[in-house]
């Protein structure tokens, strides 16, 4: 891989990822060397500088992470206060209520049961402050794990999980306990394990 697709590559999947991202993790992702992903870090962090763009590479220990500038806190905020006020879309509800009955899920459950990508909702929910995330899955790739919030038991006008309504029965949906055999959590290294979420097994959640 040439270095501009390189570069490409890098900084795509920083975008994607949302998170501080640790280089040997971009490195397994790209089958590359670390010294390349290195100058391809170098190279974004220029390129960013060089336009005055308004996103800033930001190196946190041996982690990087696609940031906005200081200067442009107050605009962002301003849209983001917008976002938060809108209306949940059928999607989002799907999302939360999807979260809300099986807590606490990682980000390949909610997939798993929708059946398509939710990192945009996931991010929609965290900003209406309806959920926030409880820590990582002490497993390969130490998975984000996500949960509700009090202001959701607000929203929703309940004081706990337990008074929400039963899910509704229906023919043509698998039952919760042949979910749980069946559920299970696609890992970033691809590494396919049993969802013990579901199963009723002791999970171990990572320390922050």
């Amino acid at each position: 891989m040439i270095m501009n697709e390189l570069q490409g590559a890098v900084e795509a999947i920083l975008f994607a990822a949302g998170e501080p991202l640790e280089t040997e993790r971009i490195c397994q992702a790209l089958e590359c060397e670390k010294e390349p992903v290195e100058e391809a870090l170098r190279g974004i962090d220029e390129a960013l500088k060089s336009v005055n763009s308004g996103i800033r590479l930001v190196k946190m220990d041996n982690m990087y992470q696609l940031c906005t500038r200081q200067e442009y806190a107050d605009k962002v905020r301003a849209v983001l206060e917008i976002k938060k006020n809108t209306p949940l879309s059928s999607a989002a509800f799907e999302v939360l209520a999807v979260i809300a009955y099986n807590q606490p899920v990682t980000k390949s459950f909610i997939e798993q049961v929708r059946g398509v990508d939710c990192s945009g909702v996931i991010g929609t929910l965290i900003a209406k402050g309806l959920i926030e995330e409880r820590g990582r899955l002490e497993l390969p790739g130490r998975p984000l794990i996500y949960g509700t919030t009090p202001e959701f038991l607000k929203c929703f006008c309940v004081t706990c999980l337990d008074d929400l309504p039963d899910l509704p029965e229906h023919e043509d949906l698998p039952k919760s306990e042949e979910i749980n055999g069946q559920l299970e959590i696609n890992l970033d290294d691809g590494e396919i394990i049993e969802n013990k979420m579901l199963t009723g097994e002791p999970v171990k959640v990572a320390e922050e």
